[in-house]
């Protein structure tokens, strides 16, 4: 049997992440790449170190982890530091990715979702069979985003800015879900797409 990855991804506060969930709810496998980030980045890591060497201690907490915090007001809005961000974690990142791929592949796993927010941005697109975009209107992301994070308007931009538009994502993407309604209409997508591939999870 042949696993199907599924590049799941959209913009930032677009509603992937409840996508995301459905899909676990589903019992079907979702690796995420915001945790696997999280995984290449923690204490006394390689990852963690090389970051700490350009952005300097502050970047540390005291008790060693990454002071997230002050990182993101670093490189949002700055695409030089953001860059480089992405050069010292982006390799680790796809490493750790591609070897838990690989064994759910060994497993013969008919469908693993590749939640990924920068999926395109990274140029993931070779690593998976299709892509799943989610999408909202340009108004409710940017609302969202300023309600969810506590940012203004300014600074909520700034982060929409930091990724490629969801208009063009849409372009790129072979499913997409709209999840400008409620969440019951963004699953029946789902289900209706999962139907189609004829896929079936497991109780």
């Amino acid at each position: 049997m042949t696993t199907m990855v599924l590049g799941l991804t959209g913009s930032i506060a677009t509603g992937k992440s409840t996508v995301s969930a459905f899909f676990r709810e589903l019992n079907i496998p979702v690796i995420d790449a915001d945790l696997v980030a999280r995984e290449v980045t923690e204490p006394h890591s390689l990852g963690l170190q090389r970051i700490a060497a350009y952005f300097g201690e502050k970047v540390l907490n005291p008790d060693g982890t990454m002071n997230r915090g002050y990182l993101g007001q670093r490189v949002f809005g700055n695409p030089a530091e953001l860059k480089v961000l992405t050069n010292i974690t982006a390799p680790l990142i796809r490493v750790a990715i591609i070897d838990e791929l690989a064994a759910y592949k060994v497993k013969q796993i008919p469908l693993v979702v590749l939640d990924m927010p920068l999926l395109y941005e990274q140029h993931y697109e070779t690593v998976v069979d299709q892509v799943m975009v989610v999408c909202t209107t340009e108004e409710q992301q940017l609302n969202r985003l300023m309600q969810r994070n506590g940012l203004t308007q300014v600074a909520a931009q700034q982060r929409i800015d930091s990724q490629i538009s969801i208009a063009e994502k849409i372009k790129l993407a072979d499913v997409v879900i709209d999840n400008t309604g409620d969440v019951a209409e963004t699953k029946r997508q789902v289900v209706k797409w999962l139907e189609e591939q004829s896929f079936r999870n497991e109780e």
